[in-house]
């Protein structure tokens, strides 16, 4: 039995208060369960990006934007951060000012270093680090390298992201090895995966895993089910599933993650699973159009939600299944409003994967309705 503490409570009812907003659901009638909550909710993270500001000495200063600005505050520690991860960044940017390397300006667009990047395999013990950079050219980039791998030789990659636009955006289009592999090894329940820099990967593996738990439940597969991963990141949720389905088909708009992906169902010896580069709604839709009919389809969209020309499309196709997992209450329930046209809505399951924040994530089982089964189109 997980913990259920004040703070889940006020999860759930957060939730509960999105749906009112956003729909005409009677929330008192709906079946929405108890969050399930995390027993240490500290140290959890498995990655961390922290912006690089230059001080009023002109080094190198690390840490996170105030809530809903850019400004700076500094920070050496972070109690929901993975250790590693900001004893790499400090150490990191204490070498950097050691060679003076400079800190990107916002106001001028001007320096060098905009972000570090570290992310952590927590089963493997893999790091990868990543430098955000205005420019491809790293100055001191072979001494700095030499002494990084001396200082912490856990770090297995280590990469270099270009962003030279003025932008909120962390990551620019072009990455670059520096050392060591492309990618770093992690493995959630009993298959691994490969991250690289820019693949989406869930940032608390211990919930992730139960997340995943919760996915599977909501789901009655008998083994000849076709399934669409929407938003498929590195694959990890169609592939937990592809050994109790006929075939599992992915798409990611991050060209990246979807190599990931055909490589972690090489990796775990998954021969059923394919994954395209390209949005969902425009891969959806290319896949109907050739006649394909998925039984069930899972999404699990950023913030922003679904596209609607996705939901029009599902509601289109008519699996008989759907699962949502949810990362922002208030699209969840525009999303759900949508879908309740055509689907039941059985239960919704909050999860806490960010504990001591107001974020919760959801899984929404929802099955088809009877009277629109027999308005199904192959």
């Amino acid at each position: 039995m997980y913990p259920i503490q004040p703070s889940y409570n006020l999860k759930k009812n957060i939730l509960i208060q999105a749906l009112k907003k956003h729909t005409n659901f009677n929330t008192d009638k709906m079946k929405i369960r108890e969050t399930i909550g995390m027993e240490n909710p500290f140290r959890y993270r498995n990655k961390s990006q922290f912006q690089a500001r230059r001080n009023q000495n002109g080094a190198i200063e690390t840490g996170l934007f105030s809530a809903d600005s850019h400004e700076l505050v500094p920070t050496n520690d972070c109690l929901v951060q993975d250790e590693r991860t900001v004893q790499i960044t400090n150490s990191v940017r204490d070498l950097l000012n050691q060679y003076g390397i400079s800190a990107y300006d916002e106001a001028s667009g001007q320096g060098f270093i905009r972000t570090i990047v570290v992310r952590v395999g927590v089963v493997t013990d893999e790091v990868q680090l990543v430098f955000i950079t205005t420019s491809e050219n790293f100055p001191k980039k072979e001494e700095i390298l030499t002494e990084i791998k001396a200082l912490h030789p856990e770090i297995v990659s280590i990469m270099q992201n270009i962003n030279r636009e003025a932008t909120s955006l962390i990551f620019g289009e072009k990455t670059i090895l520096l050392d060591g592999k492309t990618s770093i090894d992690e493995a959630i329940q009993e298959l691994h995966f490969d991250l690289s820099a820019r693949a989406f990967f869930q940032l608390n593996p211990k919930q992730t895993s139960r997340l995943y738990d919760e996915v599977a439940d909501a789901l009655t597969l008998t083994g000849t089910e076709k399934l669409v991963d929407a938003y498929c990141g590195v694959g990890t949720i169609g592939l937990s599933l592809a050994d109790k389905v006929s075939e599992v088909r992915g798409m990611d708009v991050i060209q990246e993650a979807v190599l990931d992906a055909q490589n972690n169902a090489a990796k775990n010896g998954i021969k059923n699973a394919h994954y395209v580069t390209g949005t969902a709604e425009d891969v959806f839709q290319k896949w109907r159009s050739e006649g394909y009919t998925p039984d069930v389809v899972i999404v699990d969209p950023p913030r922003t939600g679904l596209d609607a020309s996705l939901t029009q499309a599902i509601l289109s196709a008519r699996p008989k299944q759907v699962v949502y997992v949810s990362c922002n209450p208030s699209t969840l329930a525009k999303d759900l409003a949508l879908f309740e046209k055509r689907y039941r809505i059985r239960y919704l399951q909050p999860v806490d994967m960010f504990p001591m924040t107001s974020q919760v994530e959801c899984v929404v089982k929802l099955t088809l309705k009877s009277n629109q089964k027999q308005k199904i189109k192959s």
